[in-house]
């Protein structure tokens, strides 16, 4: 079983409504932007994965400024 570490921050959804339509939004925290190293303008894409999971993608993500060690998965049964 694999554990991973859980990060949160509650956003909550903001709607504008026009005469003719709605448009929401979603801001993002600024300490989760800055560890994400988001810049202005930049291109995201959301993906549905169902009714209660969103995915954010970036196509072009900067190298982290310190190198890190990734472990693999621990295969314990």
């Amino acid at each position: 079983m694999t554990r991973y570490t859980r990060m949160g921050y509650p956003t909550k959804l903001q709607c504008i409504q026009r005469q003719d339509s709605q448009q929401f939004y979603i801001n993002f925290p600024t300490p989760l932007a800055q560890a994400l190293d988001f810049q202005k303008g930049e291109q995201l894409q959301w993906t549905i994965v169902d009714k209660g999971h969103l995915v954010l993608s970036r196509q072009l993500v900067p190298p982290d400024p310190v190198p890190l060690k990734k472990k693999p998965p621990s295969s314990k049964t």
